[in-house]
């Protein structure tokens, strides 16, 4: 009876852990309109490529963490994503309209009204030709979702 007892009052601690961590662990994001801006390096072409700039804007929320740029010729999805702490993590996929498919993941840090992030991807053309690139980009809220 008193080992039933400890057994249970040990998992409703348990539970009370959890619970409480998980909340500590909780997103560090403040939802609203983000500018987000990086730099793309493409690897594996014959000559070296300087970075090229990127820069877009989009609506951030707990619920949409992941900062990606909308391009209208392709059709992408989001194929895993994990949250630990303030840290986003995801892969995607997107296929274009001749064919090419970008396998991608990525990996975001909030710090409450700015992240700091890395994006990796391969794109195979349809012929099988492959191409890396890589992106470093930062993030800072400008304001509330329009």
């Amino acid at each position: 009876m008193t080992t039933r007892l400890a057994a249970g009052t040990l998992a409703v601690m348990a539970i009370a852990l959890l619970t409480s961590s998980a909340a500590a662990a909780e997103l560090d994001l403040t939802d609203g309109m983000w500018e987000v801006n990086g730099r793309v390096k493409m690897e594996g072409l014959p000559i070296q490529m300087p970075a090229v700039p990127v820069s877009f804007t989009q609506c951030i929320t707990k619920k949409d963490a992941i900062p990606q740029q909308k391009e209208g010729n392709k059709d992408c999805k989001i194929t895993s994503q994990r949250i630990e702490g303030s840290t986003v993590t995801w892969a995607a996929l997107c296929v274009d309209k001749n064919g090419a498919k970008t396998e991608g993941t990525g990996t975001v840090t909030y710090k409450g009204a700015s992240f700091e992030g890395k994006v990796n991807n391969v794109t195979t053309d349809p012929r099988g030709a492959r191409m890396t690139s890589r992106m470093e980009m930062a993030g800072k809220r400008t304001g509330d979702c329009k």
